[in-house]
């Protein structure tokens, strides 16, 4: 049945248009009830013939409003509920209101185990409804919900089961009883579930009212309409916030300062103004009196009591004024107020309850206040409410906030699940993938269908070669180079002899996108995941493993699939010209880095494949020579490797990185592939190739750095950044006779002024911002992984689009808006792969100090008024020495702080400043009462009385050589044999 309306409507122009608006309505939507013989289902039935019943009501079926999804969604997600009827009106609603959420609710309603059934009330004759007069689009769709609730109580009338709306709402529940509905409230529903308690835990708890409403602690918000209207008039500053590591009550944005983008302060929690770690805030700046002119505190949040009282760090807004107002030199650091939150980040928190926050006896089960700290130190304290705390001691949970008001000093959240015991290695790894973001599960058996049915028998076949005018590359001695256990290798090179005298160079990439087609589940399912991500235990993969480490990867004497750039080359290494095509290989050796080094060295070996690989290796020498003379530069990071016990899997040794030449020789093919490929797909796609960005990092962030290394030097050396060729050459400068690692120092304090690399899309950037920085390139992508990043396989369909004219690509490719979305979704899956790897190096590394004190040599690489940033090289690991003790000792320090020198003194012959040498010892704290473990330095040498400890004899004799090491590329995924393509027991940490 079609129903339209009309209505007239002016344009633009001032033309005035008819505009027809069609609804079609069916009378064969099903009920999708196992019980109901009425209604004809297309499949399968999804609500339960005999559905849970609670204390209070028989067996039922839920449909909840549009609010009960949107404010107890985690209550929604939890196994218990179950036979759930989510209207098409609710459904539209949240999509409109929150696209998370509404995310979450599709995902809901895709597990088949959760039985929540999307009924398409606004398509069904019975249940549509038009708008009212003068009634309001919120009134109609409380109505609609009302209607849709009587039709399912009419339609399964004289079923053993009851129809429940669940509503909140005491207006709208009022309505369905006045006609005849059961409605229910959430907290009174949960409350019938007697077999699952903890469920009450998960509703959202209420607004505090514990505290004086007059007693108002942070200012009010601005309106919307406010903050738009501010940031329009240049008023107010919108940007990202981000909280310190070192201080939990400073944070940082960045934005125009004066005509200049600068990093802007934000001191105390009253300035914060209850914004939280990634917020996008609206900032009004402060008067330049107020400008930061002090070094920052090194502040934790482990000295705040459990009732969320200030502890010595929160200063008050006249103290940090003091603090900004001594005389030094300069104008200070912008400072600015949180005034309003243009978009919250909360998300649901890891972590554990204080164990003195519990005032209850043992076995109560009474619900209490209790104080929740999350993991990441840089979120505040969490008050809930919950009546298993004692059993939540020693675990790890995860907690939601619900709100924060301006009259109390934390946000109020609520109880979402248990994860595990803390300490425990697995529990403690599910904490760091929920913390990142990262998606971890399986993958589902709709994904899995996707792949080739002949499984692991899949083989290449005579009808490839025809497939996409793929090139047949099989007789050429190509190989691949990768560290030690590699399963997933994406690339191979090869080098041949031509007949002209030139030699024809290929870099031969997996063919990913002939098994991951465009609209496919799996390739869905690759773009949400969007990297793997490699923990030093193990590694959640982007895809399958029956493509990831088999048929996808080009392992050697078997044929595979490839996408080829070959290149034809003089003797001297002049590019003649490039050609990409779809190829097959059969790869003849596969190489670790150290095999095909020897192979390198060994003059006795004149086989083909060895004097390919040291043509590449002649050739790669040459291209990284002209590389640095544009001025790419050569950064540095610690890098780690732990060697695990087999069974139990506990770091038992651990040492730096050590790179050889031929993982140069790799990445030099690699960068050559990458901006070749960028070139082409940038011809086609001016306005929607995917491509990768380094920005130029502005001069301010290196004056610390500039400052520290001409006192150093007694102003010998010095930074020039006014490009990157003048930054590397200075780089290369930058030494200290009688000191080795000084270098390799300077290089890793540098890489850490940089700006992040980021994927874009082609048309939102002009050319002068495709630069990638650090590379020294004017243009540059991604291609050579397509195993494990799905910007890759994204490149592989643009460079197809290319090369085949007769390619049938999708939308998707020539989408503007939809690829800046999908580089916007890449660059937050690239971050927080990055930083869970990092995390999982901090744990295993935690794990390694555990029970040990180790006394090792170290280097200062940051100067605070209370302590100093300390850098291990041997361990690649750093942590704070606090001058008084502790970040929340009361113990008079030893140490004066110069603002001038940004020095720390003791006496008349210590002198602490950044790059000097100390030694420390290194244990590890926290887990007695499932607290987060933490690393603690302490002072050894130089010793300083009330302050340094004791030389400690060392526990572990055995000691890996260290030699510190640069890093082969700034954009530490521009090379798909970094460390990170290893198995996961080696990982960068920088």
């Amino acid at each position: 049945m079609l129903r339209s309306k009309s209505f007239v409507k002016r344009t633009r122009k001032g033309n005035v248009v008819k505009v027809v608006k069609e609804h079609y309505l069916r009378d064969d939507i099903p009920c999708s009830s196992q019980l109901c013989t009425a209604c004809t289902h297309h499949q399968a039935p999804v609500l339960n013939d005999t559905p849970r019943s609670t204390s209070a009501l028989p067996s039922h079926y839920l449909i909840p409003d549009t609010n009960v999804f949107m404010n107890q969604l985690d209550l929604m997600e939890h196994g218990t509920i179950k036979d759930v009827i989510v209207l098409q009106t609710v459904r539209d609603e949240l999509k409109h209101l929150n696209l998370p959420v509404y995310n979450r609710l599709n995902t809901m309603l895709a597990d088949t185990n959760k039985r929540f059934y999307m009924f398409a009330n606004e398509h069904h004759r019975e249940t549509f409804i038009e708008k009212l007069k003068d009634e309001s689009p919120n009134d109609r769709n409380d109505r609609a919900i009302r209607v849709s609730v009587k039709w399912y109580a009419d339609h399964l009338k004289g079923q053993p089961l009851r129809i429940v709306l669940l509503s909140d709402d005491r207006a709208n529940r009022e309505k369905a009883t006045a006609i005849g509905l059961k409605a229910v409230s959430v907290k009174e529903y949960v409350e019938g579930i007697k077999d699952v308690p903890e469920l009450l835990d998960i509703v959202v708890a209420p607004k505090d009212n514990s505290t004086d409403k007059n007693a108002t602690i942070y200012e009010e918000h601005l309106t919307s309409a406010q903050i738009q209207n501010g940031i329009k008039k240049g008023t107010l500053i919108q940007s990202s916030l981000n909280i310190s590591q070192h201080n939990v009550m400073e944070g940082t944005a960045s934005g125009p300062v004066d005509g200049e983008t600068r990093t802007i302060y934000i001191q105390g929690r009253p300035h914060l103004n209850r914004s939280i770690q990634g917020d996008i805030v609206a900032l009004q700046l402060l008067p330049k009196s107020e400008w930061k002119r002090t070094a920052s505190m090194a502040m934790e949040d482990d000295s705040e009591d459990e009732e969320g009282g200030l502890h010595q760090g929160d200063k008050s807004h006249e103290e940090i004024k003091d603090d900004n107002n001594m005389e030094v030199d300069g104008p200070g650091e912008p400072t600015a107020k949180v005034v309003g939150i243009v978009r919250k980040k909360w998300r649901p928190y890891c972590g554990f309850i204080v164990k003195k926050s519990v005032h209850s006896k043992p076995g109560n089960t009474a619900a209490e206040s209790v104080l929740f700290r999350a993991i990441d130190r840089r979120i505040p304290p969490i008050k809930i409410r919950t009546s298993q705390a004692h059993s939540l001691l020693g675990k790890r949970v995860v907690v939601s906030i619900d709100s924060w008001a301006t009259n109390t000093m934390l946000p109020m959240g609520h109880f979402v699940k248990t994860l595990g015991s803390s300490g425990d290695r697995e529990t403690e790894t599910e904490v760091l993938l929920l913390e990142h973001d990262v998606p971890y599960q399986e993958f589902s058996k709709r994904i899995l269908a996707d792949l080739p049915k002949e499984g692991e028998d899949w083989v290449v076949t005579d009808q490839h070669v025809h497939h996409e005018n793929r090139r047949d590359l099989r007789d050429l001695n190509v190989c691949s180079i990768d560290p030690p256990g590699c399963t997933d290798i994406d690339d191979a090179l090869h080098a041949q002899l031509l007949p002209n005298g030139n030699y024809q160079v290929g870099v031969h990439i997996a063919d990913v996108t002939y098994f991951v087609k465009l609209g496919q589940a799996m390739d869905d399912e690759a773009a949400s995941r969007g990297t793997t991500v490699y923990l030093v235990d193990k590694r959640i993969d982007m895809l399958p493993s029956l493509l990831g480490t088999n048929l996808c990867s080009l392992r050697s004497n078997v044929d595979r699939l490839a996408f080829s750039c070959l290149w034809e080359m003089t003797v001297d290494g002049d590019i003649v010209g490039v050609d990409f095509t779809k190829s097959i290989i059969r790869s003849k050796h596969s190489f670790t880095y150290e095999e095909a080094q020897n192979r390198i060295d060994d003059t006795r070996m004149q086989d083909d494949v060895t004097k390919s690989i040291r043509m590449l290796n002649k050739f790669a020498k040459k291209f990284r020579s002209e590389r640095m003379a544009r001025g790419a530069l050569k950064l540095s990071s610690p890098e780690v490797r732990f060697h695990l016990e087999n069974e139990s899997q506990d770091p038992v040794d651990v040492e730096m990185k050590e790179l050889k030449e031929t993982n140069a020789l790799v990445e030099e093919f690699m960068l050559l592939a990458n901006i070749a490929v960028a070139e082409k797909i940038y011809s086609k796609f001016q306005n929607s190739a995917m491509l990768r960005r380094h920005p130029t990092p502005p001069v301010s962030n290196f004056d610390q750095l500039r400052k520290s290394l001409a006192e150093a030097s007694h102003g010998k050396l010095d930074l020039d950044v006014q490009s990157s060729k003048t930054l590397a050459d200075s780089l290369d400068e930058a030494v200290m006779p009688g000191d080795p690692y000084f270098n390799n120092l300077v290089r890793i304090m540098t890489t850490r002024c940089m700006m992040q690399a980021q994927y874009f899309c082609s048309g939102t950037e002009s050319e002068a911002e495709f630069r990638h920085y650090g590379l020294a390139s004017p243009i540059y992508t991604h291609f050579t992984s397509p195993i494990r990043r799905y910007a890759d396989v994204v490149v592989h369909r643009l460079l197809q689009a290319c090369i085949d004219s007769d390619a049938v690509y999708g939308q998707e490719l020539i989408d503007k808006t939809k690829m800046k979305d999908l580089c916007d979704v890449l660059n937050h899956r690239h971050r927080m792969a990055q930083q869970a790897g990092r995390s999982s190096v901090e744990l295993y590394t935690h794990m390694f100090f555990k029970n040990k004190k180790e006394t090792e040599p170290g280097r200062v690489i940051r100067v605070l008024k209370n302590g100093f940033v300390v850098l291990v090289p041997k361990f690649g690991i750093e942590g704070i020495v606090y001058t008084n003790g502790g970040s929340s000792s009361s113990t008079t320090s030893p140490f004066v702080f110069d603002e001038a020198s940004n020095s720390l003194t003791a006496g008349d012959d210590v002198c602490i400043k950044i790059f000097s040498d100390v030694k420390v010892q290194i244990t590890v704290e926290g887990d007695e009462e499932g607290m987060r473990q933490k690393m603690k330095m302490a002072l050894v040498e130089p010793f300083v009385p009330g302050i340094s400890v004791e030389h400690v004899s060392e526990i572990n004799n055995k000691r890996p050589v260290v030699d510190g090491k640069d890093s082969i590329a700034l954009d530490n995924s521009s090379n798909s044999n970094s460390s990170s393509k290893s198995p996961s027991k080696k990982l960068k940490i920088n």
